[in-house]
């Protein structure tokens, strides 16, 4: 079966981004704070280069946000804009943007193709999990895309990379859930400097057992 993996950086008072996100701050303003544990001198602890393998290795799709592709807002027009990380993406894999606008796919060196994706998560998970097969399938973010595959109960384990900031404003992973919703399992905790790692697993509801009349 497929698993699917959400994994985010957030902050000790749950921002996974920070406000006023734009072309020069694509994680809002103070989020790139959050990244530091892969960005920063501490990218290479063990701990952090097995959480890195966790995210990329064996991924046969990824579905992210349009926010997350890059800063642009509306209408594409003549936007020439492949997204933030240049020739060769990390991804190497099918990627799944959600969009309200129409888009042609964008091939990329390394594997990486960009799907833009206009009628909602369900029709974006269909897609990847048919690209994707017996191999792992990543939601990588943003906010709002992570909401709303959360939502749609598509996801089966969730990694928080934890850090030890305090953002004050900008956008929430878990905002707008009912109290116990979703269900989680704490099932991992591994700890690097700066930043402790917390795997979750998503408990479904179990189906109810109508009586037969």
């Amino acid at each position: 079966m497929t698993r699917t993996n959400l994994s985010m950086s957030i902050s000790a008072d749950g921002y996974v981004a920070g406000p006023g996100q734009s072309q020069e701050h694509p994680l809002g303003v103070g989020g790139k704070a959050l990244h530091q544990w892969h960005l920063g001198p501490t990218k290479d602890h063990p701990v952090n280069r097995q959480v890195i393998s966790d995210m990329m290795d064996g991924i046969g799709a990824t579905i992210m946000g349009r926010n997350m592709f890059g800063p642009i807002r509306g209408e594409w027009g003549d936007s020439d804009w492949r997204g933030w990380w240049g020739d060769f993406p990390p991804y190497r894999c099918p990627v799944y943007v959600l969009t309200h606008h129409a888009h042609d796919p964008i091939d990329m060196e390394g594997g990486t193709t960009f799907h833009f994706i206009t009628d909602g998560i369900e029709s974006a998970y269909a897609q990847a999990k048919a690209a994707a097969g017996d191999r792992a399938i990543s939601i990588a973010g943003g906010a709002s895309c992570a909401r709303q595959a959360i939502e749609a109960g598509l996801v089966d384990e969730i990694d928080l990379q934890l850090n030890p900031v305090i953002l004050g404003s900008g956008e929430r992973l878990l905002d707008g859930f009912e109290a116990g919703k979703p269900t989680l399992e704490l099932v991992r905790v591994l700890e690097a400097p700066g930043v402790a790692h917390l795997r979750y697993r998503v408990i479904r509801p179990h189906p109810v057992d109508w009586p037969v009349s």
